[in-house]
């Protein structure tokens, strides 16, 4: 016989629905370990089916430790915003992410194999799948270390944002977070000209040659008006030369220096639903 309260013990530790619940504890024949078992091998199968699903709804969870010198960021996926607006779905992504800030893994496979609770962060996820009725996945980690790092989370956590800076201090945090907001709301693909890889390097300046053979410049004249729209091309799309949003007059480096001499940023991960 299967109690309620072995029911609700199985409900509080796994979050599957009462009736789901109780299949599992009678078809374990009442053990708690072995319905959890059941529950997540339900969860695997539904993950297969649910393979070919798109899951470009979820949560984004950016934190920081209290000393501020280290921060990740993880993205849980679903499918629906239904369940990216649900709280526990929120808290999961919370528990992960701080369970990624206290082990800081090296990498997405690393924080899947870190435990949760009883089970693996990858089992956990793959359960969730059997609980919620979609396609769920832990789709992105990055993490950031600095002398100090500001996190911020865009737009009901549907993106993350970490700006490491050379400087520690509150003056440093504060900063750091207005460049958060900078790189969440105009995607810089870098911090400087420097950081730009240099297949993309070359792709603007052959775009930028195409351009002006058609619009009939000469071809001596090529090469330098390809490296002036390359310049433009730094101003628009890397961190520190990008106008700062909240004063135009400015660059976002010259931002930074009215702050504190010599303060500046030193790396950024921004992730982002979809």
């Amino acid at each position: 016989m299967i109690s309620a309260a072995d029911v609700k013990n199985l409900r509080d530790t796994t979050g599957a629905g009462m009736m789901d619940c109780k299949k599992a504890l009678e078809e374990a024949n009442g053990d708690i370990q072995g319905a959890i078992e059941i529950l997540r091998k339900k969860g695997q199968k539904l993950s297969l089916k649910r393979a070919d699903r798109e899951a470009n709804e979820g949560v984004v969870i950016a934190i920081t430790t209290s000393d501020r010198k280290r921060g990740v960021i993880v993205k849980l996926s679903c499918e629906t915003d239904f369940v990216a607006k649900n709280e526990d779905f929120v808290q999961l992504t919370r528990k992960i992410a701080d369970i990624a800030l206290q082990n800081f893994p090296a990498d997405l496979e690393a924080l899947l194999a870190l435990p949760f609770a009883s089970i693996t962060i990858g089992e956990k996820v793959s359960e969730q799948v059997g609980v919620i009725g979609e396609k769920i996945e832990l789709a992105a980690y990055e993490r950031l270390e600095a002398e100090t790092v500001s996190p911020y989370i865009h737009m009901g956590n549907k993106a993350g944002v970490l700006v490491g800076l050379n400087q520690p201090g509150e003056a440093a945090y504060e900063a750091g977070r207005d460049v958060a907001m900078q790189v969440a709301a105009m995607h810089p693909i870098a911090v400087d000209k420097d950081g730009v890889d240099a297949s993309i390097v070359e792709k603007e300046i052959e775009i930028g040659k195409e351009v002006a053979r058609q619009e009939g410049k000469p071809e001596e004249m090529l090469e330098k008006i390809a490296l002036g729209k390359l310049n433009k091309f730094y101003k628009e799309s890397t961190l520190l030369n990008q106008d700062y949003v909240k004063d135009n007059k400015m660059t976002v480096g010259a931002y930074l220096q009215s702050v504190s001499q010599g303060l500046t940023v030193t790396a950024f991960r921004h992730v982002k639903l979809g």
